[in-house]
């Protein structure tokens, strides 16, 4: 007997190395896939009984996690996040395409008076609240293809650092879908829970987005009127300013390296030099538009270095504007790329104007 136990063994392991080999050991990884459903998850169950207090439904939330699904994918997104750096040139041409800009431009003219109410009540350009969604989801073609639920409850129990992080939005997420009615296992987003046209987190879909056009819905998946709204009053509530540069072209003085050591480039906090440092470090603005960067109350700036094509050095100088866009997503090239797209987005919407008149 004890001969033949021995064989059964020698038999199930080789036979489960060959599966391993092969590819066939998906049925005990599917066996093995976590289950979110709060009879069967103790972290999802304090989630419940968290949201049950601040008063939603225990079925609703209980019926809910029950229907996320694990996704290893998301896991791996992440990790996978933080690629290698890109320069300027790299980066910019990914958003400022030909067809981009001209389907900028189009949104514009689609949504032309909604923009204009937007500006008017925000202070924010038509220009750079339709390069933020362009940027972000090109206008609202690609929302993401990620259920929200099963990327939020992936990433809330199963992060190794940002866990904690994620369950804060699970638990906004699943608010907001029980107060506007939907059925949160059909929104889909981003691999990291962002959604809608401006590809909102759901902490701040919570905290900005708005009702723009007064049917008792904040929907920004499905609203590009609510989408654009949101975007200004996002803008507005970090501190936009009416009217001032965002940034101004700058050139350094050839003789002027040393001195660049005091002064930090690209930063996205506050910008904290002044005008007067940047210049004693060789970096001053020029251009057309020069004077009127030089004229703004605020002598701060946020000082940009960024690399073309042939390895040159482009200066730049921000204005708290800039700053402001980095309170979106907290990348220097971010908030060039969405800057110069608005630019060449309004250009585009001038000529197309003119070009009918």
């Amino acid at each position: 007997m004890k001969i033949a136990s021995k064989q059964r063994v020698r038999r199930f392991a080789l036979s489960a190395a060959i599966a391993g080999w092969m590819g066939l050991g998906a049925a005990n990884s599917l066996a093995e896939t976590p289950s979110f459903h709060p009879r069967e998850h103790a972290d999802t169950a304090a989630l419940v009984e968290e949201l049950v207090e601040q008063g939603l439904p225990e079925a609703w939330l209980t019926e809910t996690l029950g229907r996320a699904t694990f996704r290893q994918e998301v896991l791996d997104a992440m990790a996978g996040a933080v690629e290698r750096r890109l320069e300027w040139h790299e980066y910019r041409d990914i958003f400022l395409t030909e067809q981009r800009i001209e389907e900028g431009a189009a949104f514009m003219r689609q949504h032309q008076q909604t923009l204009a109410r937007a500006t008017a009540e925000h202070g924010v350009p038509a220009e750079i609240i339709t390069a933020i969604i362009g940027v972000e989801t090109f206008y609202g073609r690609y929302k993401g293809r990620h259920r929200v639920l099963d990327s939020l409850s992936t990433l809330a129990f199963h992060h190794p650092e940002r866990g904690r992080f994620f369950r804060g939005e699970l638990a906004a997420f699943l608010r907001i879908a029980h107060e506007q009615g939907v059925d949160p296992a059909t929104l889909k987003g981003s691999y990291a829970g962002a959604m809608g046209f401006p590809q909102f987190i759901p902490t701040s879909y919570q905290a900005y987005a708005v009702d723009f056009d007064g049917d008792d819905q904040r929907d920004l998946w499905h609203n590009p009127v609510d989408a654009i709204g949101s975007v200004a009053n996002y803008f507005a509530e970090h501190g936009w300013r009416e009217g001032e540069p965002i940034y101004q072209r700058a050139e350094r003085a050839p003789t002027a390296e040393e001195n660049q050591a005091a002064i930090t480039f690209n930063q996205t906090s506050k910008p904290t030099y002044t005008l007067e440092q940047a210049q004693r470090a060789g970096i001053k603005p020029v251009g057309e538009a020069a004077e009127a960067f030089l004229a703004r109350q605020d002598k701060r700036v946020v000082p940009l270095r960024l690399t073309l094509e042939d390895g040159r050095q482009a200066y730049y100088l921000g204005g708290f504007n800039f700053y402001v866009i980095t309170r979106y997503n907290h990348s220097h090239l971010y908030a060039m790329a969405v800057t110069t797209l608005a630019e060449a987005i309004a250009q585009a919407h001038q000529t197309q104007h003119e070009g009918e008149g």
